[in-house]
């Protein structure tokens, strides 16, 4: 139950706090691909437009695991959500061999006036979301100028690979050819049943190499795990393609170099030896860089057709605050929100 109180002439509301598991989170996006596609666009309007916070994020790495880390991505946004919260997400390569996602996290969203966190989320999923969200803005609004991609590749084959097929899907893309490359041939021919069980009308080639699936598409994603530069060779890119570089880490600073490249904010891109950050200290500067994202929204920015061109996210903690907020308010609504009586004890300053 939401308990005020009074701090001088203020009155505080206190909310209740409420659990939101992975299964509500799931039916609360589920088939919603296309609001989540806009509000990711307004999270993204609000955030160019100065109205949010959105720190460094914070990387927990281990001296003994090198390749697992825990990310914290603190944030606020504003106009309409007013909400802010915190995303701790880890990744743990290893998890994959054993059969279990990589990836997994929480989100707290904290109320915008007491400050007092209101919900914990289950937020895997909602990160796989605002991710595939994001993918599938960019493609739509960075494709304008240039002949649509018809044969997209798949360099990656995971958890994000699939939430970005689904959203383009469900956005109105379709492909006469859909590539798949991935170092496991297991999961490669997993992400190809899966491309079979979704309906997908055009034809599904499994690549043998990187190099081979980039040839053959004008549409490339990039989701992998890859921890440095893997793909080196520019001449595999002559044929200027849209590349969708989710993973951020997968290409040599060369490649950027020779194209376009588009990030969605310029300061968190360049940071922890991503592809840009590298081409950055290749070059001593940042001259490369074509714009954000919110520059092509706003017009301010138009994509480049003749080029090769490079969509590089970060992850904004404020696409995660926009997407939570989304579910908390649909499940609210429904009345089925799982709410932890008395979470708060200490609710009056002098007992």
């Amino acid at each position: 139950m939401t308990r005020p109180q009074t701090a001088g002439s203020a009155r505080i509301e206190v909310p209740p706090f409420a659990v939101l598991p992975g299964a509500q989170v799931q039916a609360a996006l589920h088939g919603r691909e296309r609001e989540i596609v806009e509000l990711i666009e307004q999270a993204y309007r609000l955030h160019g437009a100065g109205d949010s916070v959105n720190p460094p994020s914070y990387f927990l790495r281990f001296p003994d695991r090198p390749a697992d880390r825990i990310i914290a991505l603190p944030a606020s946004i504003g106009g309409p959500l007013r909400v802010d919260g915190l995303k701790w997400i880890s990744s743990f390569p290893g998890n994959v061999a054993a059969g279990v996602p990589r990836a997994s996290a929480v989100l707290i969203l904290n109320e915008h006036d007491s400050g007092y966190p209101f919900a914990c989320l289950e937020s895997s999923i909602i990160s796989a979301t605002r991710t595939a969200a994001s993918a599938a803005l960019a493609a739509g609004h960075l494709s304008h100028g240039r002949a649509r991609p018809t044969r997209i590749g798949f360099v990656g084959t995971g958890l994000i690979a699939r939430y970005i097929h689904t959203f383009l899907a469900a956005t109105g893309w379709s492909f006469d050819r859909i590539g798949v490359h991935d170092l496991s041939a297991e999961h490669a021919a997993g992400f190809r049943e899966y491309l079979t069980r979704a309906g997908t009308a055009g034809e599904v080639a499994v690549h043998e190499s990187a190099e081979e699936l980039i040839r053959a598409g004008d549409l490339i994603v990039f989701a992998t795990v890859a921890g440095q530069p893997h793909i080196s060779d520019p001449s595999w890119f002559a044929h200027h393609p849209l590349v969708l570089h989710v993973s951020l880490r997968d290409l040599a600073p060369e490649i950027l170099l020779e194209s376009a490249n588009i990030v969605d904010d310029v300061e968190h891109c360049l940071k922890a030896q991503t592809s840009p950050h590298l081409a950055e200290q290749l070059t001593g500067g940042r001259d490369f860089l074509t714009g954000t994202l919110h520059d092509v929204l706003t017009g301010r920015v138009a994509p480049p057709a003749g080029e090769t061109l490079i969509f590089s996210p970060f992850g904004l903690g404020v696409l995660d605050l926009a997407v939570g907020k989304y579910v908390y308010d649909r499940v609210a609504r429904s009345g089925e929100l799982h709410v932890i009586d008395d979470f708060f004890q200490e609710l009056r300053r002098y007992g």
